[in-house]
């Protein structure tokens, strides 16, 4: 069973990314509040539970949560930025969209830029260890996969409705057959050995 708070007594937020690793498409992240009272025996880190497990759990943490909120860094801005200051951006812009102001925030990972004045901790492992940055791991996922079939629709040679982006085998071998398309994080090593992209 996950732990429901880092800091006993104060409104507490987790916050997390999907899509760091991934070759095309936005960093997601989601910050979530959740109540004291919150339990759920299925709630882990989004990569340790099913698609439908997770869709299951979205639907929970959404009806559920004191406050929940999502932020989005897009190709063109991680390529100029580079994505560790995409992935933490868009954490701060899911806690700029929340109802209710954490006190503490805990992040998934080892890496954050301060947020206001907030305190806040980074724990390596996170969405497998605390309730609230699970919940997170699992709307930034589940929003993202969502946003990833949407636009497979409109370039399905990379079967991102598959892949989601992250660098398979068919993925790179979709590059390589048909280059890259608007989508594509221009500064990533999108193919192991590395051609020049007609940009």
């Amino acid at each position: 069973m996950l732990k429901k708070y880092y800091k006993k007594g104060v409104i507490e937020a987790g916050c997390d990314e999907a899509g760091r690793g991934c070759l095309a498409g936005p960093v997601f992240a989601a910050a979530v509040i959740l109540p004291s009272n919150f339990k759920n025996t299925l709630l882990n880190d989004s990569k340790k539970i099913n698609e439908k497990n997770r869709y299951l759990l979205r639907e929970i943490i959404l009806e559920k949560a004191v406050s929940w909120a999502i932020g989005i860094v897009d190709n063109e801005e991680i390529d100029k930025i580079n994505i560790l200051n995409a992935s933490i951006k868009a954490m701060h812009l899911a806690l700029d969209k929340l109802t209710v102001e954490p006190k503490h925030i805990i992040i998934d990972g080892n890496r954050f830029k301060k947020y206001k004045e907030i305190e806040h901790t980074c724990v390596i492992k996170g969405d497998s260890k605390y309730m609230s940055i699970a919940a997170a791991s699992i709307l930034a996922k589940t929003f993202r996969d969502d946003y990833m079939l949407k636009i497979n629709e409109e370039f399905p040679v990379y079967s991102w409705h598959k892949n989601k982006a992250y660098p398979t085998k068919q993925h790179r071998e979709a590059i390589k057959e048909h280059g890259i398309c608007k989508y594509h994080r221009r500064t990533f090593r999108l193919l192991p050995n590395q051609l020049k992209f007609d940009l």
